[in-house]
């Protein structure tokens, strides 16, 4: 029997507990933030997972692999992708981001952050 997809709401307090956790200890470059992610969609058959992440002030480095794609909209805060040519930008509340498969460089959150997030892998 199919059943009608639904509808997902991203609430600003999900309903759920957020998974917590930190940078791995051999990715960190600044600090040992808390990271809190609430998964509102995950359909792993798919690829495709979203929800809301929020972080504390620090910095990591990140390599996404060759089919990973990664959208988010920055909802409060701020935070710097820094690529692995030592080009950094920085994004604020409203502002979007689209990282590429095989993007490495790191990831820094200025501002204490919050966004909405879309993670396919494909």
């Amino acid at each position: 029997m199919n059943s009608t997809p639904r509808v997902i709401r991203f609430d600003p307090a999900p309903a759920i507990a957020p998974e917590i956790d930190h940078p791995r200890h051999e990715r960190r470059e600044v600090g040992d933030p808390e990271r809190r992610t609430w998964v509102l969609y995950d359909n792993a058959a798919e690829g495709v997972a979203a929800g809301i992440w929020e972080c504390e002030p620090g910095r990591w480095r990140i390599e996404f692999g060759p089919r990973e794609h990664e959208y988010f909209i920055v909802l409060e805060g701020l935070c710097r992708v820094h690529d692995a040519e030592g080009r950094a930008e920085s994004f604020g509340p409203g502002q979007a981001v689209f990282l590429p498969p095989g993007f490495m460089g790191s990831f820094e959150v200025v501002e204490r952050m919050r966004k909405h997030f879309v993670i396919v892998e494909r």
